[in-house]
């Protein structure tokens, strides 16, 4: 057996991942009172960031998530920069049983400019 590449493993988890932009993100936060998560790391954050979103690095998302949000039914929106990191954190998330994860597939200038 060989190792998956990034972009086969991406391939395969977009399958089971709602992806939208972020306009449509924009308006169903509006809506819903959805949470925004930046899963991209700190120092990335710091340099460019959109409004109201909180940052939690992948590498610590199902830890500290379960802190923040106990409703599996609440409405998490996850951008990163490329898409990448948020669609594979998009897939852990489903997995200890967030319902309701959408990835936001712009790039950053995008989001920001959207997301306020």
């Amino acid at each position: 057996m060989m190792l998956k590449t990034i972009p086969e493993l991406l391939q395969e988890a977009k399958k089971n991942v709602r992806c939208i932009s972020a306009i449509v993100a924009a308006s169903e936060i509006k809506e819903n009172h959805g949470l925004l998560v930046d899963v991209r790391e700190p120092s990335e954050h710091l340099e460019k960031a959109a409004a109201g979103a909180i940052n939690i690095p992948r590498g610590l998302l199902e830890m500290k998530l379960m802190e923040i949000e106990k409703d599996p039914l609440r409405a998490i929106y996850l951008h990163c920069a490329t898409s990448a990191r948020a669609i594979l954190s998009a897939e852990q998330l489903a997995r200890i049983g967030y319902q309701k994860v959408s990835v936001i597939t712009c790039n950053m200038d995008t989001i920001q400019q959207n997301c306020q």
